[in-house]
């Protein structure tokens, strides 16, 4: 079967389920910032200097990024069984904050998103998050989204902003405060 379906060519796509939908809309901006997301994140698992914890948390993510765009590409009023995103996604991604915070030193004021090459990359890798967040946010005002895929993303943002410094202090990266 090609890759090729040319059903989308008229600007409309299918959800999981069935349903026709314009390719502008905010459930596509939605769970197409969350692939851009996984790919930036696939970015960053190519670098050899990502410290290992990181390495395993990232690529636990990725895989995880890909029930959160499932989820966000099938309505709940859909028919379709898929694995949703759930409270328990999220309290792992709070574990990983607060080992995180613990051996972080606390910041004082705010930093400039830099540092190291894969530091940089988290911070960008964030922003995406965060952008990912707000169309789930906008989806939410017009449809009905699982509220745990919104949840998750917020920690998700969070957890990247720590990875990001994690990455700067392991590879000696001074954090410049603004």
């Amino acid at each position: 079967m090609s890759i090729v379906t040319k059903t989308g060519d008229k600007g409309m796509t299918g959800l999981f389920g069935g349903k026709r939908v314009s390719k502008a809309d905010a459930r596509l901006h939605a769970y197409g910032t969350v692939d851009e997301l996984n790919a930036i994140l696939g970015i960053v698992l190519s670098e050899e200097e990502l410290p290992v914890k990181l390495r395993h948390e990232l690529r636990s993510t990725q895989r995880l990024l890909f029930t959160v765009g499932a989820d966000l590409a099938t309505p709940l009023e859909s028919k379709a069984v898929i694995q949703r995103v759930v409270p328990t996604h999220t309290a792992e991604i709070e574990e990983w904050i607060v080992a995180l915070e613990s051996a972080l030193p606390p910041l004082t004021r705010f930093i400039l998103p830099s540092g190291s090459r894969v530091g940089s990359q988290l911070h960008h890798a964030r922003t995406v998050c965060r952008r990912a967040e707000r169309w789930v946010v906008e989806l939410s005002h017009g449809d009905q989204v699982n509220i745990e895929v919104q949840i998750y993303l917020n920690r998700l943002g969070d957890y990247l902003f720590l990875a990001a410094r994690e990455a700067n202090r392991h590879s000696g990266a001074k954090e410049e405060e603004v």
